[in-house]
């Protein structure tokens, strides 16, 4: 039988009924750390001089839930399907405004809250706490990830999202409960970190960075991801990378696309009537092909970035002018012209090629051409279905919402 849900209270009555954050923590055999993690919670929010809510997600088969109850916590017993969905379903049950995340293993120091605090009162919605530009205790971080797969990861992120973070796999970060539902987290792993943060770029919402200190696992604790041995890492970058590159792929594909496609033709139109010069440099055959190319591959990622957009709905710009305008009519019309032009160029080939007795003695310029209006008319062909269907069910879910 699947756990249910479950939210048990703190032994002491709690009687914050609305506190302004909510120290929001999943926890999995955490026993040996727990009740200092509770307490250094205690301390930080009275350092900081505001009331909090402490909540424990629970799916330990350990005393974890009991030690946090007894320790003044609230726990919210789920069943184990990762530390995304601890969080989401932690949502319904957050009663502050603000929320701190993190890890209950005394790797991340919750005895200081303020500059947390401060950036929340300045207005900021999603705030990453970073190591580096903090304190990372001697052994507490594993150098591959210190010198290798975070910064790698990071870079990667910053460059793919423009942003700026120094450590987006930090498991420290605070954020807004509306925030927070807005960006209607997804995964169900640890590689909600990623898309929390490509989210939070995504949605524009207003980022800070904290520094925060980072500690080695205490005496008889392993972490989770050394518990999985040498492959973690690897696994953990594997799939990081993955949510950076499938959730919002029109970052670097919309207009690497768009360069690629009009330079393709910038090449290929000019010799549709055969090869030319030009300051001292001869344009022929090859140079056709490689417009042809640059084309085809251009216009098809171009689509692919438009798709995304309109599945994520992340963000708006040129996918609504294409889901306006390319109707199913539009395209259909569109991809039958483009095709009929191309094989009548591709007649005009086959003409020749069977007047000269089934040898090719001549280059088809217009032939080449012609094969581009056909694929390039195939692909508007089949773009504009997916379109199509994207549309179709976007509207079947505006009917079931009402």
């Amino acid at each position: 039988m699947t756990k249910k849900i479950k939210l048990l209270r703190p032994l002491v009555p709690n009687s914050l009924a609305n506190p302004i954050l909510s120290i929001v923590v999943p926890a999995l055999n955490e026993e040996i750390t727990i009740t200092e993690f509770v307490d250094w919670c205690k301390v930080g929010l009275s350092e900081a001089g505001i009331q909090g809510q402490i909540l424990i997600v629970d799916s330990s088969s350990d005393e974890t839930p009991q030690l946090a109850i007894a320790g003044g916590a609230e726990v919210l017993l789920v069943p184990k399907r990762g530390l995304g969905r601890a969080y989401i379903d932690a949502i319904p049950f957050i009663r502050g405004k603000w929320v701190l995340m993190g890890d209950a293993d005394l790797t991340y120091d919750f005895r200081k809250l303020s500059p947390f605090i401060a950036k929340f009162k300045a207005g900021r919605e999603f705030i990453m706490g970073s190591r580096f530009k903090g304190y990372i205790e001697r052994g507490a971080m594993p150098l591959l990830h210190q010198y290798f797969g975070t910064p790698l990861t990071t870079w990667i992120l910053n460059f793919l999202y423009r942003t700026r973070f120094t450590d987006i796999h930090c498991g420290m970060r605070g954020i807004t409960l509306d925030a927070l539902k807005k960006i209607n987290l997804e995964s169900q792993g640890w590689e909600y970190a990623s898309e929390m943060v490509l989210k939070a770029a995504r949605y524009h919402l207003k980022i800070g960075e904290v520094p925060v200190a980072f500690f080695k696992d205490r005496a008889g604790r392993v972490s989770h991801h050394r518990r999985m041995g040498w492959i973690s890492p690897w696994i953990a970058g594997w799939t990081n990378l993955r949510v950076m590159l499938v959730y919002t792929p029109d970052s670097f594909l919309i207009k690497p696309g768009i360069i690629s496609m009009l330079l393709g033709l910038v090449i290929s139109t000019p010799l549709i009537f055969g090869p030319i010069s030009f300051a001292g440099m001869g344009f022929d055959l090859y140079t056709m092909l490689l417009g042809l190319s640059l084309s085809v591959f251009g216009y098809a990622i171009f689509q692919v970035g438009i798709i995304s957009r309109l599945i994520h709905g992340y963000r708006s710009g040129i996918e609504i002018f294409i889901q306006k305008k390319l109707t199913y009519n539009n395209g259909i019309i569109i991809s039958i012209i483009l095709i009929f032009i191309g094989i009548i160029f591709e007649l005009l080939f086959l003409e020749n090629y069977l007047s000269n007795g089934l040898r090719v003695n001549f280059i088809s310029y217009t032939a080449i051409e012609g094969l581009l209006l056909i694929l390039v008319g195939v692909q508007t062909f089949g773009f504009t279905l997916i379109v199509e269907l994207i549309n179709i069910s976007m509207t079947k879910k505006e009917l079931y919402a009402k």
